[in-house]
C-alpha cells in the first residue's frame, strides 16, 4: 500500500480474470445499494462446486455467495437494474480504480464463454424461476460473461486490488470506492467463500482474503499491507491455478506475511 511494487516472471501479460471479476461487480453493487444488497443473496460459503444447481433449488433461488456463478448472476442482475450502461459503466468503473483507460473486455473470451455456458444458462433461468431474476436471463448472461472476460496483467491486478487493502485509497475520480466497513466485508467474503470450495484449504495454506479464477489467476490481499496477484494456467480439481495456490503459501510462509 506504499507504492513499492515488486514483479516476477510474467507478470505484466494479460489473462482474463473470469471469476476474480466477480470481486469487482459485487463492490460496484454494495457501492451502489449498500446493506440493501444481502437481501437478494447470502454471505455463506457453499460447500458446493461453483456451478452447483442442487444448492439452489434447496435455497430457493438465493445463491449462498456473489463469488459462486449464481450469486455472480444475481449481482449482474442487480448492476443491470441500476446502471444506464452496463458493461460500459462497469468497465469505466475498472478502469477509475486502476487508473487505467486500457483495460478491456475480451471479444474472444466472450464468444468462448456464449459457446460453453449452458450451465450458466440454466443456472440464470432456474433462479429466474424463483422470481430472483429481474431483467432478460439474456442480457444477465450477456453481462456476466463480459464481465468475466475482462483482460488485466498480474501488475494491474495488484494495483486494482488496493482499494481493498488500503484505508486511504480513491480512485482516478478521486472517489472512494468503499466505505472501510464496506471493504472489511468484502475481505471476509474473500476469506470464506473465494476459492469455490477450496477455501478452507486456502485459508489454512496461506492465510489471506483472496479470489481466483479459472483463468489461472489469484489475488490476495492483506489489508493495509499489500496485495498481490499470481497467474499460472494449470489448474487442480478444484478449479484453482496450482502453482498459484503453492506460491502463496509460500510467500505467507517464507515472509510470515499472512493475516494469521
Amino acid at each position: 500500500v506504499d507504492g513499492q511494487e515488486y514483479g516476477l516472471g510474467c507478470y505484466q501479460t494479460k489473462f482474463s480474470l473470469q471469476s476474480i471479476s466477480k470481486v469487482l461487480t459485487v463492490s460496484l453493487a454494495y457501492k451502489i445499494l449498500g446493506e440493501k444488497l444481502w437481501e437478494r443473496l447470502g454471505v455463506e460459503p457453499s460447500g458446493t462446486a461453483f456451478n452447483s444447481l442442487s444448492q439452489l433449488e434447496v435455497d430457493k433461488g438465493i445463491p449462498r455467495n456473489p463469488f459462486i456463478n449464481a450469486g455472480a448472476l444475481v449481482i449482474c442482475d442487480i448492476l443491470i437494474l441500476h446502471l444506464k450502461n452496463p458493461k460500459e459503466d462497469f468497465l469505466t468503473f475498472c478502469r477509475s480504480i486502476n487508473n487505467n483507460q486500457q483495460l478491456n473486455y475480451s471479444g474472444r473470451v466472450v464468444n468462448s464463454e456464449k459457446s460453453v455456458g449452458y450451465r450458466n444458462v440454466a443456472l440464470c433461468n432456474f433462479i429466474k424461476s424463483f422470481g430472483n431474476i429481474i431483467n432478460d436471463p439474456n442480457e444477465v448472461l450477456d453481462f456476466y460473461f463480459h464481465i468475466c472476460s475482462l483482460e488485466m496483467s498480474c501488475q494491474e491486478l495488484s494495483q486494482t486490488f488496493l482499494y481493498l487493502a488500503s484505508d486511504d485509497f480513491r480512485s482516478s475520480d478521486n472517489d472512494e470506492i468503499l466505505n472501510m466497513s464496506q471493504a472489511k466485508r468484502i475481505n471476509a467474503i474473500m476469506q470464506t467463500c473465494g476459492f469455490y470450495d477450496e477455501s478452507g484449504e486456502f485459508a489454512f495454506r496461506v492465510g489471506l482474503p483472496g479470489k481466483s479464477g479459472v483463468g489461472g489467476g489469484i489475488i490476495a490481499v492483506h489489508p493495509n499491507k499489500y496485495c498481490i496477484a499470481v497467474w499460472s494456467p494449470k489448474l487442480n480439481d478444484k478449479g484453482n491455478s496450482y502453482r498459484g495456490m503453492k506460491f502463496l503459501e509460500l510467500f505467507t510462509t517464507e515472509t510470515k506475511l499472512s493475516i494469521f
